[in-house]
């Protein structure tokens, strides 16, 4: 062997030598505590669990660079329902779903869709519209920075709010005089009914409320209906289709998200809006099953007529023209935001039973 061959072949096994010598590259743990005060059985909870945090720890897997350890505390081991936002804000978690129907003076504009109501019973349709409208005007983002938070994503969990009763209702004529359980902007769809009150409470408290006559009714939806039995104390259900509400917000504590590295963060966005569509596509398929539990449970639908719902939407105050005008007098573009949802909502496809744009000046 030639002397050139000789070196050449100490300079290969000195080469690989220092390569094997070289330290593997660690791959750094992000601790994530996730938190929301409803139960883990609560369709976006265990969508969370069993969606979210999965599609993100394989993407994460690929580069292999950062793996996150997920601490997930639900059904008000952390916070209750209410308690979501304010702990995300204290860095209770890093992480969470706020349930946006609770803040309408924190977290305004998220009321849109609850102030448009009987137009669309399309929870895809609606997310959609909502996240577009967050991403072409700054106002929903900014509302959730004062609250120290960085909004991800919207989730709309239901196709359609309905009323559920203990007797058999088909019009406002029969809720004149009642109580009616609800939340948030909701509450609003029962101004115009002579003498109705509506009660604030939350999804863990209307099977209760109802049961024990604190109320009549309970405003809600059919998958909800299912998974906490309503059937059982409020066998009859008006399907008014008032339609489908953002109310859910996916965000994270804005420290937190600050210390992020960037493909985390990519990651996290990335798949915040696939939850979003994920959550959407599941409350649509299983609004029909869930309805089939409700009648399978001893439930009986009542069907309301185009014109009651018509008499329901035109007896209410202009909620929309109130919510615009709420923001521009802040100097937000509410009533940009409602013309912009309204042609997103009509380009799909949807007719308003009112038109809630007729009221802006």
């Amino acid at each position: 062997m030639t002397i050139k061959k000789l070196l050449q072949k100490k300079a290969i096994v000195i080469t690989m030598a220092s390569l094997i010598s070289l330290p593997a590259v660690a791959t750094e743990t992000i601790k994530a505590v996730v938190i929301d005060g409803y139960p883990a059985k609560s369709m976006w909870v265990d969508e969370f669990s069993n969606f979210f945090i999965p599609e993100v720890n394989e993407r994460l897997a690929k580069t292999n660079n950062y793996k996150i350890d997920w601490q997930e505390s639900y059904g008000g081991t952390i916070v209750k329902p209410k308690g979501v936002l304010d702990g995300i804000k204290l860095g209770l978690g890093d992480i969470g779903i706020v349930t946006t129907i609770f803040h309408n003076s924190k977290l305004p504009s998220q009321s849109l869709a609850g102030v448009t109501p009987f137009i669309s019973a399309d929870a895809r349709v609606v997310a959609k519209a909502i996240d577009e409208i967050t991403k072409e005007f700054p106002t929903m983002e900014k509302e959730f920075a004062r609250q120290k938070q960085v909004y991800l994503a919207t989730g709309v969990v239901l196709d359609t709010y309905q009323i559920f009763s203990k007797e058999r209702i088909e019009s406002i004529k029969d809720l004149e005089g009642s109580k009616v359980a609800g939340a948030g902007i909701i509450l609003r769809y029962l101004d115009g009914i002579e003498n109705a009150a509506g009660v604030r409470g939350g999804l863990t408290d209307f099977y209760n409320m109802v049961s024990t006559g604190l109320v009549d009714h309970a405003m809600l939806w059919p998958e909800a209906a299912e998974t906490f039995k309503i059937a059982e104390v409020a066998p009859f259900m008006l399907k008014a289709d008032f339609g489908a509400v953002n109310t859910k917000t996916v965000t994270t504590n804005s420290r937190f998200w600050k210390k992020l590295p960037s493909e985390v963060k990519q990651v996290i966005q990335e798949v915040a809006i696939e939850y979003r569509d994920h959550v959407a596509n599941i409350a649509m398929n299983r609004a029909k099953k869930s309805l089939d539990a409700y009648i399978a449970a001893g439930g009986t639908v009542v069907t309301m007529s185009q014109e009651a719902r018509k008499e329901w939407a035109d007896s209410m105050p202009d909620l929309a023209a109130e919510w615009a005008e709420g923001l521009d007098k802040k100097g937000e573009p509410g009533t940009e935001m409602l013309r912009a949802y309204m042609a997103k909502l009509k380009a799909a496809g949807f007719t308003p039973t009112r038109d809630w744009t007729a009221g802006l000046k």
